[in-house]
């Protein structure tokens, strides 16, 4: 699992659309529209990716995530192993805070959680699928 944050840009000018003897062009100029959280969960041997948005990125996002994660694509797996940052809202306690005790529980025990090594830029991939999608 990763997550970034990235802005949201609007167009100031209509791009122009590719004919025949001439590429597409846009300005460079744009009007921000704020930010926007991204959280990919990918499953590399399995060839399975999923991507969320959310408009902050706080424990209660990040728990609505792993939820989403364990009810709508493995709702059959008894374990789940994450390989994660050790951002701040990436704890089992986020889970509490979303949820009553009971479901943040079952949530919690279906989880096996791993989180990389501080200041190592191991999981880069909602980064680098950003700017091959950014080209």
């Amino acid at each position: 699992m990763d997550e970034m944050s990235c802005q949201l840009l609007q167009q100031v000018r209509a791009p122009i659309k590719m004919h025949r003897g001439a590429s597409y062009r846009e300005d460079n100029h744009y009007r921000r529209n704020g930010t926007a959280s991204v959280f990919t969960f990918f499953e590399p041997l399995a060839a399975w990716r999923t991507v969320v948005t959310r408009r902050h990125r706080t424990k209660v996002d990040w728990a609505r995530c792993i939820r989403r994660l364990l009810v709508d694509h493995y709702p059959m797996a008894e374990t789940v192993v994450l390989v994660m940052d050790n951002l701040n809202v990436h704890h089992l306690s986020s889970l509490y805070e979303a949820f009553s005790p009971a479901e943040a529980q079952g949530l919690a025990a279906r989880l096996e959680i791993h989180h990389t090594p501080e200041h190592g830029s191991w999981l880069d991939v909602a980064e680098i699928e950003q700017r091959v999608l950014a080209q």
